[in-house]
């Protein structure tokens, strides 16, 4: 920096000069990618009862190809840096998508419970790798500022659209065969394969060293509070959905019928990621973490509560509403407060380690809830437990320091 400060006017100048068509191209694909990975979990999801019915699968055994997805994404995230460290980003990057592609036609084409279960599995292996080595590759191609918080932005809002366009797709493709649902990410990941392979920037980063994971972080308080309460959201979330298909599996729905149904679980949030930063600034985090534990909390006890009578206007929307309004007020906060009291050094570290305890959520919560629905009659057991699951997400936001210290 010069006297006159000539040089942080240039720097503040770039800061914010439009970005080049490369950039853009760049980003549209990485956000693609991330939009691929989010449809690819709900449009499944619509597609459960078809799926089950069409291969005679139990529910036990049809809640696989969610929870299947979420523990591939668990099991490999720890190891996602090194893998990406080993082969260099673009390789893994690539790689995984080619990977996807591959999963995604023998899923829709497999006859066997067992293989197509696998290639959930493998699918969500793949988003492990995706998704943060987008970010980082986001992290390395867009100046640190606000062309970076913008590009992130961008990335995060994609993902959450691709949860509701999901639902509606599935509908859409349910009508000419369930097994287009598990089919069509195919030729899309084919098609941002081969603009990245043009764009994705050449960066070998092999023999790199990655940060190990110490014991230490797993004594960090506020990151071990972020991650139970976002494992706790998200398991009460998969679990509701569940709960929800299995009432509306009862009832007769058509696949459309269920997905409009689910728009209130997923549009808020949609609407909302872009404003998430400004929220936290404004209230603060603790404060938005505690509320949006409160707020899913009070959804699953009243869906409880009104379970024997209960019509979907009367008890689904509302828990589905709130469990939603859990998610629009506190998963940036709690994605914050993860690395609030983390140095810089091993926030590489930290990052997966507590997103694995997000993808844990539905790991553990989706086979436990399709138990208790097999095994009992009615849904009160099930709502019982997800309520619970809530209840120690809420546990989890009200205790603890809310002091400096850890950030230290």
């Amino acid at each position: 920096m010069t006297a006159n400060g000539t040089t942080d006017a240039r720097g503040a100048a770039s800061d914010v000069a439009p970005w080049g068509a490369r950039q853009w191209a760049l980003l549209c694909v990485l956000s693609g990618n991330m939009l691929l990975d989010a449809v690819e979990v709900s449009v499944v999801l619509v597609a459960l009862p078809t799926i089950g019915e069409a291969m005679d699968m139990p529910l036990l055994a049809v809640q696989s190809l969610m929870s299947g997805f979420a523990l591939g994404f668990a099991a490999l995230l720890l190891l996602g840096n090194r893998i990406a460290a080993l082969c260099g980003r673009r390789r893994a990057y690539l790689g995984a998508m080619a990977l996807f592609a591959l999963a995604s036609v023998i899923g829709g084409t497999t006859d066997s419970e067992a293989v197509l279960v696998a290639t959930r599995v493998v699918k969500g292996c793949c988003a492990a790798l995706t998704a943060p080595t987008g970010l980082a590759i986001i992290s390395t191609a867009f100046r640190d500022g606000p062309q970076q918080r913008k590009a992130v932005s961008v990335y995060s809002m994609f993902g959450a659209t691709g949860f509701t366009a999901g639902l509606l797709l599935s509908a859409a493709l349910l009508e000419s065969s369930w097994r287009w649902t598990l089919l069509f990410p195919a030729p899309l990941a084919l098609v941002l394969l081969v603009f990245a392979t043009r764009i994705v920037p050449h960066e070998t980063g092999a023999g790199g060293r990655t940060p190990r994971l110490k014991p230490a972080l797993l004594r960090n308080g506020r990151l071990l509070r972020s991650a139970v309460g976002a494992a706790s959201l998200n398991g009460t979330y998969a679990g509701l959905l569940l709960i929800t298909f299995q009432l509306q599996q009862r009832l007769g729905w058509s696949p459309w019928q269920s997905a409009l149904g689910l728009l209130p679980a997923c549009v808020p949030l949609m609407v909302t990621v872009p404003f998430a930063g400004r929220l936290v600034a404004r209230w603060g985090a603790d404060r938005l973490i505690a509320l949006g534990a409160l707020a899913p909390f009070l959804g699953c006890a009243y869906f409880l509560w009104s379970a024997p009578t209960g019509s979907y206007g009367a008890a689904v929307l509302p828990a589905l509403v709130l469990v939603e309004a859990g998610f629009v007020l506190s998963f940036a906060a709690l994605n914050m407060q993860a690395t609030a009291g983390v140095r810089a050094a091993e926030r590489g570290s930290a990052v997966p380690l507590y997103q694995t305890g997000v993808q844990l959520g539905g790991v553990v919560t989706l086979p436990l809830v399709a138990l208790l629905l097999t095994t009992y009659q009615g849904e009160r057991p099930a709502l019982a437990l997800i309520t619970f699951i809530s209840a120690v997400g809420l546990l989890a936001a009200l205790t603890g320091p809310r002091t400096s210290e850890e950030r230290e």
